[in-house]
Protein backbone atom coordinates (compact mmCIF):
# COMPACT_ATOMS: atom_id res chain seq x y z
CA UNK A 1 0.00 0.00 0.00
CA UNK A 2 1.57 3.30 -1.12
CA UNK A 3 1.77 6.38 1.06
CA UNK A 4 -0.79 8.12 -1.17
CA UNK A 5 -3.21 5.22 -0.83
CA UNK A 6 -2.68 5.24 2.94
CA UNK A 7 -3.58 8.94 3.15
CA UNK A 8 -6.71 8.39 1.06
CA UNK A 9 -7.63 5.47 3.31
CA UNK A 10 -7.31 7.68 6.38
CA UNK A 11 -9.61 10.27 4.78
CA UNK A 12 -12.09 7.47 4.00
CA UNK A 13 -11.99 6.35 7.63
CA UNK A 14 -12.52 9.86 8.99
CA UNK A 15 -15.40 10.37 6.54
CA UNK A 16 -16.96 7.12 7.73
CA UNK A 17 -16.65 8.18 11.38
CA UNK A 18 -18.21 11.54 10.53
CA UNK A 19 -21.03 9.74 8.71
CA UNK A 20 -21.68 7.66 11.83
CA UNK A 21 -21.80 10.69 14.13
CA UNK A 22 -23.88 12.66 11.64
CA UNK A 23 -26.54 9.98 11.47
CA UNK A 24 -26.74 9.67 15.25
CA UNK A 25 -27.53 13.39 15.51
CA UNK A 26 -29.27 14.35 12.28
CA UNK A 27 -32.55 12.63 13.17
CA UNK A 28 -32.99 14.75 16.32
CA UNK A 29 -33.63 17.82 14.13
CA UNK A 30 -36.48 16.24 12.15
CA UNK A 31 -38.49 14.39 14.78
CA UNK A 32 -41.30 16.95 14.66
CA UNK A 33 -41.63 16.95 10.82
CA UNK A 34 -41.47 13.13 10.80
CA UNK A 35 -44.21 12.89 13.42
CA UNK A 36 -46.42 15.41 11.64
CA UNK A 37 -46.08 13.50 8.37
CA UNK A 38 -46.30 9.86 9.48
CA UNK A 39 -48.28 9.89 12.73
CA UNK A 40 -49.53 13.27 14.01
CA UNK A 41 -51.75 11.60 16.63
CA UNK A 42 -49.23 9.45 18.49
CA UNK A 43 -45.86 10.11 16.89
CA UNK A 44 -44.24 12.05 19.75
CA UNK A 45 -44.83 9.08 22.04
CA UNK A 46 -42.91 6.88 19.58
CA UNK A 47 -39.92 9.19 19.18
CA UNK A 48 -37.95 7.24 21.84
CA UNK A 49 -38.37 4.10 19.72
CA UNK A 50 -37.20 5.97 16.64
CA UNK A 51 -33.95 6.76 18.45
CA UNK A 52 -33.68 3.55 20.42
CA UNK A 53 -34.22 1.24 17.43
CA UNK A 54 -30.98 2.44 15.85
CA UNK A 55 -29.07 2.49 19.12
CA UNK A 56 -30.32 -0.91 20.25
CA UNK A 57 -29.55 -2.61 16.93
CA UNK A 58 -26.06 -1.10 16.79
CA UNK A 59 -25.50 -2.10 20.41
CA UNK A 60 -26.58 -5.67 19.74
CA UNK A 61 -24.06 -6.18 16.92
CA UNK A 62 -21.28 -4.15 18.52
CA UNK A 63 -19.72 -7.05 20.48
CA UNK A 64 -19.47 -9.10 17.27
CA UNK A 65 -17.56 -6.70 15.08
CA UNK A 66 -14.15 -7.16 16.70
CA UNK A 67 -14.28 -10.94 16.31
CA UNK A 68 -15.62 -10.65 12.75
CA UNK A 69 -12.69 -8.42 11.85
CA UNK A 70 -10.31 -11.08 13.05
CA UNK A 71 -11.98 -14.03 11.35
CA UNK A 72 -13.02 -12.37 8.09
CA UNK A 73 -10.62 -9.44 7.86
CA UNK A 74 -11.26 -5.79 8.76
CA UNK A 75 -11.57 -4.67 5.12
CA UNK A 76 -14.36 -7.10 4.32
CA UNK A 77 -16.27 -6.30 7.52
CA UNK A 78 -15.80 -2.57 6.94
CA UNK A 79 -17.28 -2.74 3.45
CA UNK A 80 -20.16 -4.93 4.66
CA UNK A 81 -21.01 -2.57 7.53
CA UNK A 82 -21.11 0.46 5.22
CA UNK A 83 -23.26 -1.46 2.72
CA UNK A 84 -25.73 -2.51 5.43
CA UNK A 85 -25.92 1.07 6.66
CA UNK A 86 -26.73 2.32 3.15
CA UNK A 87 -29.48 -0.30 2.68
CA UNK A 88 -31.03 0.79 5.97
CA UNK A 89 -30.78 4.47 4.98
CA UNK A 90 -32.58 3.84 1.70
CA UNK A 91 -35.35 1.92 3.48
CA UNK A 92 -35.76 4.67 6.09
CA UNK A 93 -36.17 7.27 3.36
CA UNK A 94 -38.93 5.20 1.77
CA UNK A 95 -40.83 4.48 5.03
CA UNK A 96 -44.60 5.08 4.93
CA UNK A 97 -45.39 4.80 8.66
CA UNK A 98 -43.74 5.27 12.03
CA UNK A 99 -43.71 1.50 12.49
CA UNK A 100 -41.83 1.03 9.20
CA UNK A 101 -39.41 3.84 9.99
CA UNK A 102 -38.63 2.38 13.41
CA UNK A 103 -38.04 -1.06 11.90
CA UNK A 104 -35.82 0.33 9.14
CA UNK A 105 -33.84 2.37 11.68
CA UNK A 106 -32.99 -0.95 13.30
CA UNK A 107 -31.71 -2.24 9.95
CA UNK A 108 -29.67 0.92 9.58
CA UNK A 109 -28.33 0.44 13.11
CA UNK A 110 -26.94 -3.00 12.25
CA UNK A 111 -24.62 -1.34 9.76
CA UNK A 112 -24.19 1.78 11.88
CA UNK A 113 -22.79 -0.27 14.75
CA UNK A 114 -19.79 -1.07 12.58
CA UNK A 115 -19.18 2.38 11.13
CA UNK A 116 -17.32 3.59 14.21
CA UNK A 117 -15.99 0.38 15.77
CA UNK A 118 -14.68 -1.30 12.60
CA UNK A 119 -13.26 2.00 11.38
CA UNK A 120 -11.23 2.23 14.61
CA UNK A 121 -9.78 -1.22 13.84
CA UNK A 122 -8.98 -0.19 10.27
CA UNK A 123 -7.23 2.99 11.44
CA UNK A 124 -5.20 0.98 13.95
CA UNK A 125 -4.08 -1.42 11.22
CA UNK A 126 -3.21 1.45 8.90
CA UNK A 127 -1.10 3.10 11.63
CA UNK A 128 0.56 -0.09 12.78
CA UNK A 129 1.12 -1.46 9.30
CA UNK A 130 0.18 -4.88 10.63
CA UNK A 131 -3.01 -6.81 11.21
CA UNK A 132 -4.79 -6.43 14.51
CA UNK A 133 -4.49 -9.20 17.02
CA UNK A 134 -7.94 -10.63 17.40
CA UNK A 135 -8.13 -10.45 21.18
CA UNK A 136 -6.78 -6.93 21.20
CA UNK A 137 -9.10 -5.72 18.48
CA UNK A 138 -6.49 -3.34 17.11
CA UNK A 139 -3.12 -4.87 17.70
CA UNK A 140 -0.36 -2.66 18.94
CA UNK A 141 -1.91 0.28 17.25
CA UNK A 142 -5.07 -0.14 19.26
CA UNK A 143 -3.89 2.47 21.70
CA UNK A 144 -3.73 4.95 18.87
CA UNK A 145 0.05 5.30 18.83
CA UNK A 146 1.47 1.96 18.02
CA UNK A 147 1.41 0.83 21.62
CA UNK A 148 2.89 3.87 23.31
CA UNK A 149 0.16 4.13 25.87
CA UNK A 150 -0.60 7.75 26.38
CA UNK A 151 0.24 8.66 22.86
CA UNK A 152 -3.34 7.83 22.03
CA UNK A 153 -4.36 11.30 23.12
CA UNK A 154 -3.92 12.53 19.59
CA UNK A 155 -6.59 10.07 18.55
CA UNK A 156 -8.84 11.34 21.32
CA UNK A 157 -8.40 14.87 19.95
CA UNK A 158 -9.34 13.82 16.42
CA UNK A 159 -12.28 11.91 17.86
CA UNK A 160 -13.40 15.05 19.66
CA UNK A 161 -13.22 17.08 16.46
CA UNK A 162 -15.21 14.46 14.54
CA UNK A 163 -17.81 14.22 17.32
CA UNK A 164 -18.14 17.99 17.52
CA UNK A 165 -18.41 18.36 13.75
CA UNK A 166 -21.06 15.64 13.63
CA UNK A 167 -23.08 17.21 16.41
CA UNK A 168 -22.96 20.57 14.68
CA UNK A 169 -23.54 19.46 11.10
CA UNK A 170 -26.04 16.68 11.85
CA UNK A 171 -28.93 18.68 13.32
CA UNK A 172 -28.13 21.68 11.09
CA UNK A 173 -28.23 19.59 7.92
CA UNK A 174 -31.35 17.83 9.17
CA UNK A 175 -33.03 21.15 9.89
CA UNK A 176 -32.19 22.58 6.47
CA UNK A 177 -33.53 19.48 4.74
CA UNK A 178 -36.68 19.46 6.88
CA UNK A 179 -37.40 23.15 6.24
CA UNK A 180 -36.46 23.39 2.57
CA UNK A 181 -36.75 19.87 1.16
CA UNK A 182 -38.22 16.82 2.87
CA UNK A 183 -37.31 14.90 6.03
CA UNK A 184 -36.69 11.81 3.88
CA UNK A 185 -33.52 13.43 2.55
CA UNK A 186 -32.09 13.12 6.06
CA UNK A 187 -31.64 9.45 5.16
CA UNK A 188 -31.13 9.76 1.41
CA UNK A 189 -28.17 12.11 1.93
CA UNK A 190 -26.22 9.17 3.33
CA UNK A 191 -26.33 7.37 -0.01
CA UNK A 192 -23.94 9.47 -2.14
CA UNK A 193 -21.48 9.84 0.76
CA UNK A 194 -21.63 6.15 1.61
CA UNK A 195 -21.27 5.05 -2.01
CA UNK A 196 -18.20 7.28 -2.36
CA UNK A 197 -16.75 5.70 0.80
CA UNK A 198 -17.41 2.20 -0.58
CA UNK A 199 -15.80 2.98 -3.93
CA UNK A 200 -12.74 4.62 -2.40
CA UNK A 201 -12.29 1.87 0.22
CA UNK A 202 -12.61 -0.89 -2.38
CA UNK A 203 -9.96 0.83 -4.51
CA UNK A 204 -7.31 1.87 -1.97
CA UNK A 205 -7.94 0.02 1.31
CA UNK A 206 -5.37 -2.78 1.29
CA UNK A 207 -4.92 -4.22 4.76
CA UNK A 208 -2.46 -6.96 5.73
CA UNK A 209 -3.98 -10.42 5.95
CA UNK A 210 -4.20 -12.05 9.34
CA UNK A 211 -2.60 -15.49 9.56
CA UNK A 212 -2.80 -16.04 13.31
CA UNK A 213 -5.17 -18.11 15.37
CA UNK A 214 -8.75 -18.01 14.15
CA UNK A 215 -11.02 -16.95 16.98
CA UNK A 216 -14.46 -18.17 17.87
CA UNK A 217 -17.39 -15.79 17.63
CA UNK A 218 -19.66 -15.85 20.68
CA UNK A 219 -22.96 -15.45 18.82
CA UNK A 220 -24.89 -16.83 21.80
CA UNK A 221 -23.40 -14.27 24.16
CA UNK A 222 -24.12 -11.43 21.76
CA UNK A 223 -27.67 -12.72 21.29
CA UNK A 224 -28.28 -12.88 25.04
CA UNK A 225 -26.96 -9.33 25.42
CA UNK A 226 -29.32 -8.12 22.67
CA UNK A 227 -32.29 -9.98 24.19
CA UNK A 228 -31.57 -8.57 27.65
CA UNK A 229 -31.26 -5.03 26.28
CA UNK A 230 -34.53 -5.38 24.36
CA UNK A 231 -36.49 -6.71 27.34
CA UNK A 232 -35.26 -3.92 29.62
CA UNK A 233 -36.13 -1.36 26.93
CA UNK A 234 -39.65 -2.79 26.67
CA UNK A 235 -40.10 -2.53 30.43
CA UNK A 236 -39.23 1.18 30.40
CA UNK A 237 -41.35 1.83 27.30
CA UNK A 238 -44.48 -0.15 28.19
CA UNK A 239 -44.53 -0.04 31.99
CA UNK A 240 -47.36 2.14 33.28
CA UNK A 241 -48.39 3.20 29.78
CA UNK A 242 -49.26 0.39 27.42
CA UNK A 243 -49.57 -1.98 30.39
CA UNK A 244 -49.87 -1.48 34.14
CA UNK A 245 -46.72 -2.00 36.16
CA UNK A 246 -48.35 -4.96 37.88
CA UNK A 247 -49.66 -6.52 34.66
CA UNK A 248 -48.52 -9.99 33.59
CA UNK A 249 -46.82 -8.49 30.53
CA UNK A 250 -44.58 -6.07 32.43
CA UNK A 251 -43.90 -8.51 35.25
CA UNK A 252 -43.06 -11.14 32.64
CA UNK A 253 -40.62 -8.76 30.94
CA UNK A 254 -38.97 -7.93 34.26
CA UNK A 255 -38.59 -11.65 34.98
CA UNK A 256 -37.27 -12.25 31.48
CA UNK A 257 -34.76 -9.41 31.91
CA UNK A 258 -33.42 -10.91 35.12
CA UNK A 259 -33.25 -14.38 33.57
CA UNK A 260 -31.51 -13.15 30.42
CA UNK A 261 -29.00 -11.18 32.48
CA UNK A 262 -28.23 -14.30 34.48
CA UNK A 263 -27.81 -16.35 31.32
CA UNK A 264 -25.56 -13.69 29.81
CA UNK A 265 -23.35 -13.62 32.90
CA UNK A 266 -23.20 -17.43 32.86
CA UNK A 267 -22.27 -17.43 29.19
CA UNK A 268 -19.51 -14.88 29.73
CA UNK A 269 -18.13 -17.00 32.58
CA UNK A 270 -18.07 -20.20 30.53
CA UNK A 271 -17.48 -19.14 26.91
CA UNK A 272 -14.04 -19.78 25.43
CA UNK A 273 -13.91 -16.22 24.04
CA UNK A 274 -16.71 -14.16 25.61
CA UNK A 275 -17.86 -10.90 24.05
CA UNK A 276 -17.55 -9.17 27.43
CA UNK A 277 -15.14 -11.07 29.73
CA UNK A 278 -16.11 -10.90 33.39
CA UNK A 279 -12.47 -10.51 34.30
CA UNK A 280 -12.67 -6.92 33.07
CA UNK A 281 -15.06 -6.09 35.91
CA UNK A 282 -12.44 -7.14 38.45
CA UNK A 283 -10.38 -4.13 37.41
CA UNK A 284 -11.76 -1.15 39.43
CA UNK A 285 -10.87 1.46 36.78
CA UNK A 286 -12.72 -0.46 34.07
CA UNK A 287 -15.69 -1.18 36.29
CA UNK A 288 -16.18 2.50 37.07
CA UNK A 289 -15.42 3.57 33.48
CA UNK A 290 -18.13 1.26 32.12
CA UNK A 291 -20.67 2.71 34.56
CA UNK A 292 -19.62 6.28 33.73
CA UNK A 293 -19.95 5.68 30.01
CA UNK A 294 -23.45 4.25 30.45
CA UNK A 295 -24.54 7.29 32.47
CA UNK A 296 -23.00 9.64 29.91
CA UNK A 297 -24.82 7.87 27.09
CA UNK A 298 -28.10 8.20 28.97
CA UNK A 299 -27.72 11.92 29.71
CA UNK A 300 -26.29 12.88 26.30
CA UNK A 301 -29.10 11.19 24.39
CA UNK A 302 -31.75 12.97 26.44
CA UNK A 303 -30.20 16.39 26.03
CA UNK A 304 -29.84 16.12 22.25
CA UNK A 305 -33.41 15.03 21.61
CA UNK A 306 -35.39 17.16 24.01
CA UNK A 307 -33.58 20.47 23.57
CA UNK A 308 -34.51 20.39 19.88
CA UNK A 309 -38.12 19.37 20.62
CA UNK A 310 -38.42 22.12 23.27
CA UNK A 311 -37.17 24.79 20.88
CA UNK A 312 -39.53 23.70 18.10
CA UNK A 313 -42.72 22.95 20.04
CA UNK A 314 -42.49 25.48 22.88
CA UNK A 315 -40.57 28.35 21.33
CA UNK A 316 -41.87 27.93 17.77
CA UNK A 317 -38.37 27.92 16.24
CA UNK A 318 -37.97 26.32 12.82
CA UNK A 319 -35.94 23.13 12.57
CA UNK A 320 -32.97 24.83 10.88
CA UNK A 321 -32.72 27.59 13.47
CA UNK A 322 -33.32 25.18 16.35
CA UNK A 323 -30.38 23.06 15.25
CA UNK A 324 -28.10 26.11 15.40
CA UNK A 325 -28.45 26.05 19.18
CA UNK A 326 -26.37 22.86 19.19
CA UNK A 327 -23.39 24.70 17.68
CA UNK A 328 -22.12 25.90 21.10
CA UNK A 329 -22.33 22.33 22.39
CA UNK A 330 -20.45 21.00 19.36
CA UNK A 331 -17.81 23.74 19.67
CA UNK A 332 -17.35 22.93 23.34
CA UNK A 333 -16.86 19.23 22.64
CA UNK A 334 -14.40 19.87 19.80
CA UNK A 335 -12.25 22.49 21.56
CA UNK A 336 -12.09 20.86 24.98
CA UNK A 337 -11.50 17.45 23.41
CA UNK A 338 -8.35 18.71 21.66
CA UNK A 339 -7.15 20.71 24.69
CA UNK A 340 -7.55 17.87 27.18
CA UNK A 341 -5.90 15.47 24.75
CA UNK A 342 -2.81 17.67 24.57
CA UNK A 343 -2.73 18.30 28.31
CA UNK A 344 -2.98 14.64 29.25
CA UNK A 345 -0.23 13.90 26.74
CA UNK A 346 1.93 16.30 28.75
CA UNK A 347 1.20 14.46 31.98
CA UNK A 348 -1.94 16.11 33.36
CA UNK A 349 -4.00 13.58 35.39
CA UNK A 350 -6.91 12.11 33.46
CA UNK A 351 -8.99 11.98 36.63
CA UNK A 352 -8.92 15.79 36.82
CA UNK A 353 -10.73 16.10 33.49
CA UNK A 354 -13.14 13.24 34.18
CA UNK A 355 -14.23 14.76 37.50
CA UNK A 356 -14.44 18.24 35.99
CA UNK A 357 -16.37 16.96 32.99
CA UNK A 358 -19.02 15.20 35.06
CA UNK A 359 -19.39 18.24 37.36
CA UNK A 360 -19.79 20.71 34.48
CA UNK A 361 -22.24 18.39 32.69
CA UNK A 362 -24.35 18.01 35.84
CA UNK A 363 -24.45 21.80 36.27
CA UNK A 364 -25.47 22.30 32.63
CA UNK A 365 -28.27 19.75 32.96
CA UNK A 366 -29.39 21.52 36.10
CA UNK A 367 -29.69 24.79 34.17
CA UNK A 368 -31.70 23.08 31.43
CA UNK A 369 -34.02 21.69 34.12
CA UNK A 370 -35.17 25.27 34.84
CA UNK A 371 -36.40 26.04 31.31
CA UNK A 372 -39.68 27.90 31.04
CA UNK A 373 -41.87 29.16 28.24
CA UNK A 374 -39.99 32.48 28.14
CA UNK A 375 -36.49 31.54 29.28
CA UNK A 376 -33.84 33.62 27.55
CA UNK A 377 -32.43 31.76 24.57
CA UNK A 378 -29.00 33.01 25.65
CA UNK A 379 -29.38 30.87 28.76
CA UNK A 380 -30.23 27.86 26.60
CA UNK A 381 -27.14 28.46 24.46
CA UNK A 382 -24.92 28.93 27.52
CA UNK A 383 -26.18 25.70 29.07
CA UNK A 384 -25.45 23.82 25.84
CA UNK A 385 -21.94 25.30 25.68
CA UNK A 386 -21.31 24.11 29.23
CA UNK A 387 -22.71 20.72 28.28
CA UNK A 388 -20.24 20.50 25.41
CA UNK A 389 -17.35 21.53 27.66
CA UNK A 390 -18.39 18.84 30.12
CA UNK A 391 -18.96 15.97 27.71
CA UNK A 392 -15.89 16.92 25.68
CA UNK A 393 -13.71 16.14 28.69
CA UNK A 394 -15.33 12.72 29.10
CA UNK A 395 -15.89 11.06 25.73
CA UNK A 396 -12.29 10.58 24.62
CA UNK A 397 -10.72 10.37 28.06
CA UNK A 398 -12.79 7.42 29.23
CA UNK A 399 -12.06 5.36 26.12
CA UNK A 400 -8.37 6.15 26.41
CA UNK A 401 -8.38 5.31 30.12
CA UNK A 402 -10.08 2.01 29.37
CA UNK A 403 -7.48 1.13 26.74
CA UNK A 404 -4.63 1.97 29.09
CA UNK A 405 -6.11 0.01 32.01
CA UNK A 406 -7.13 -3.14 30.13
CA UNK A 407 -4.77 -6.12 29.83
CA UNK A 408 -3.09 -5.99 26.38
CA UNK A 409 -4.72 -9.26 25.29
CA UNK A 410 -8.17 -7.82 26.13
CA UNK A 411 -7.74 -4.35 24.65
CA UNK A 412 -10.27 -4.92 21.88
CA UNK A 413 -13.05 -6.37 24.03
CA UNK A 414 -12.51 -3.64 26.64
CA UNK A 415 -12.84 -0.92 23.99
CA UNK A 416 -15.90 -2.63 22.55
CA UNK A 417 -17.28 -3.03 26.06
CA UNK A 418 -17.17 0.65 26.94
CA UNK A 419 -18.84 1.53 23.65
CA UNK A 420 -21.44 -1.15 24.36
CA UNK A 421 -22.32 0.48 27.68
CA UNK A 422 -22.51 3.93 26.07
CA UNK A 423 -24.84 2.65 23.35
CA UNK A 424 -26.98 0.71 25.83
CA UNK A 425 -27.18 3.75 28.10
CA UNK A 426 -28.23 5.91 25.18
CA UNK A 427 -30.91 3.46 24.05
CA UNK A 428 -32.34 3.00 27.53
CA UNK A 429 -32.03 6.72 28.26
CA UNK A 430 -34.06 7.65 25.19
CA UNK A 431 -36.78 5.19 26.19
CA UNK A 432 -36.76 6.08 29.89
CA UNK A 433 -36.82 9.83 29.29
CA UNK A 434 -39.61 9.41 26.75
CA UNK A 435 -41.62 7.51 29.35
CA UNK A 436 -40.96 10.18 31.99
CA UNK A 437 -42.04 12.94 29.62
CA UNK A 438 -45.23 11.12 28.65
CA UNK A 439 -46.17 10.40 32.29
CA UNK A 440 -45.62 13.97 33.48
CA UNK A 441 -47.49 15.41 30.50
CA UNK A 442 -50.43 13.09 31.09
CA UNK A 443 -50.59 14.25 34.70
CA UNK A 444 -50.25 17.99 33.97
CA UNK A 445 -51.68 18.39 30.47
CA UNK A 446 -55.21 18.99 29.18
CA UNK A 447 -55.56 15.36 28.10
CA UNK A 448 -54.35 13.49 25.06
CA UNK A 449 -50.83 13.03 23.80
CA UNK A 450 -48.12 15.70 23.58
CA UNK A 451 -48.13 14.99 19.84
CA UNK A 452 -51.33 17.05 19.52
CA UNK A 453 -50.02 20.29 21.05
CA UNK A 454 -49.80 22.01 17.68
CA UNK A 455 -53.47 21.21 16.97
CA UNK A 456 -54.72 22.83 20.20
CA UNK A 457 -55.74 26.45 20.62
CA UNK A 458 -56.67 28.94 23.32
CA UNK A 459 -56.54 27.86 26.96
CA UNK A 460 -55.98 24.22 26.07
CA UNK A 461 -52.87 25.13 24.05
CA UNK A 462 -51.49 27.27 26.87
CA UNK A 463 -52.05 24.49 29.39
CA UNK A 464 -50.48 21.95 27.05
CA UNK A 465 -47.37 24.09 26.52
CA UNK A 466 -46.97 24.57 30.27
CA UNK A 467 -47.36 20.85 30.88
CA UNK A 468 -44.85 20.03 28.15
CA UNK A 469 -42.27 22.44 29.62
CA UNK A 470 -42.72 20.81 33.02
CA UNK A 471 -42.22 17.44 31.37
CA UNK A 472 -39.02 18.53 29.63
CA UNK A 473 -37.71 20.05 32.86
CA UNK A 474 -38.31 16.73 34.60
CA UNK A 475 -36.36 14.93 31.90
CA UNK A 476 -33.39 17.26 32.33
CA UNK A 477 -33.62 16.92 36.12
CA UNK A 478 -33.33 13.15 35.67
CA UNK A 479 -30.33 13.67 33.37
CA UNK A 480 -28.74 15.99 35.95
CA UNK A 481 -29.27 13.30 38.57
CA UNK A 482 -27.53 10.76 36.34
CA UNK A 483 -24.54 13.08 35.99
CA UNK A 484 -24.39 13.66 39.76
CA UNK A 485 -24.12 9.89 40.18
CA UNK A 486 -21.43 9.93 37.50
CA UNK A 487 -19.57 12.65 39.45
CA UNK A 488 -19.57 10.52 42.60
CA UNK A 489 -18.21 7.58 40.62
CA UNK A 490 -15.56 9.77 38.98
CA UNK A 491 -14.35 10.94 42.39
CA UNK A 492 -13.83 7.29 43.35
CA UNK A 493 -11.60 6.61 40.36
CA UNK A 494 -8.09 5.50 41.27
CA UNK A 495 -6.10 6.00 38.09
CA UNK A 496 -2.67 4.32 38.26
CA UNK A 497 0.24 6.52 37.32
CA UNK A 498 1.99 5.60 34.06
Amino acid sequence: MTEGQRKIAFVVCLTTMLLAVLDQNIVSAVTVPVVQDLDPAHGIDRVPWLISAFALASTAVLPLYGKLCDTLGARRVFLSAVAAFLVGSALCGAAQSMEQLIAFRAVQGIGGGGLMSVTMVVIAQLKAGAPADGSDGAGKGGRGDGGKGRGGNGGAGIGGLVAGAGMALGPLLGGVLADHADWRWVFYVNLPIGLAVLAAAAAVLKLPRHHGTRHRIDFLGAGLAAAFSTSVLLVTEWGGKEYAWGSPTVLGLITASALLLGLFVWRQATAAEPVLPLSLFRIPVLRISFALQALIGTALMGSMIYVIIYLQLVRGIAATHASLFLLPMAAGISVIGVVTGKLTARGWPQKTFIVAGTAVSAAAMGILATLGTDTSLWIVGTALLLLGLGFGQLLGQLIQLTQESAPPRQLGVATTGIRFFQSLGGALGASLFGTVLARVYEAKGPGGSASRIAALSGEAHTQAIGAFVTSVDTVFACAAGAMVVALLLAIRLRVPRP
